[in-house]
């Protein structure tokens, strides 16, 4: 028998809840700005006790996903939170542009895309297709869909079960919904772009959902080129990210 064989312990109660939590603000579910349910209620719901929340929330905290405020509650970090994104910092003190960006999204996510065809659980699947639904809402209404953007791919990113996966990509989209904000806006402005952009997605979420790897991976790698493509085409793919 294998002698560096260690015992099995069940999972702590208050990792548990974390877990919880944390999978629903990567997932879109709990998004930024939005105030989590106070800790009694979060105890009836979940069967734990006071002590599991509060240690579940305070490494929230520790992580920078949630913000507790005196006397309000507790809240997912909205975008004012990517000033202590890694990311940024490093955009700022290189002079990196929307390309260096992109050509380090399209290796992060056409990994995590065909990662997420041999995880992803139905949950997954479903939250994909309501993130494409949400989305083609926003589009319907003329709201940008930058947010449904997001969660789309934030979705793929939890399903790969790579939590370094999901941290990445949640650095990534924080710091693109924030620090070229303006540029995807204009990127989203034509009806014929983001239907494109709604196909692309689609055609992702059917090569996930037929545990196809290599046409979930081919299929992000041409969305990721469509977008660098406008952008080089539009000259900002060349300019410094952070402006």
């Amino acid at each position: 028998m294998n002698s560096h064989l260690a015992p099995v312990k069940p999972k702590r109660v208050a990792d548990q809840v974390f877990e919880q939590i944390r999978d629903l603000i990567f997932r879109g579910d709990l998004k930024p700005g939005e105030k989590i349910m106070p800790e009694r209620e979060l105890m009836k719901e979940m069967g734990v006790s006071r002590n599991s929340v509060r240690e579940a929330l305070n490494k929230l905290v520790a992580m920078g996903l949630v913000d507790q405020r005196q006397g309000q509650g507790t809240f997912v970090r909205g975008l004012g939170s990517v000033q202590d994104n890694p990311i940024m910092d490093l955009m700022a003190s290189h002079n990196a542009t929307i390309t260096d960006l992109l050509e380090v999204r399209m290796g992060l996510e056409c990994n995590g895309a065909a990662l997420a065809a041999e995880k992803a659980t139905l949950d997954d699947i479903r939250t994909m297709e309501k993130s494409i639904a949400t989305m083609e809402e926003a589009i319907a209404e003329g709201r940008v869909g930058t947010d449904e953007d997001a969660h789309f791919h934030m979705a793929i990113a939890h399903a790969t079960r790579n939590p370094l996966q999901v941290h990445m990509m949640k650095y990534f989209h924080d710091f693109i919904f924030y620090g070229i904000n303006e540029s995807l806006k204009r990127f989203f402005d034509m009806p014929d772009r983001t239907e494109e952009i709604l196909t692309q997605h689609r055609r992702i979420l059917e090569a996930i959902a037929r545990r196809d790897s290599g046409n979930a991976y081919a299929a992000m790698a041409e969305h990721i080129l469509y977008i660098k493509d406008f952008f080089e085409h539009t000259r900002e793919g060349n300019m410094p990210a952070m402006r």
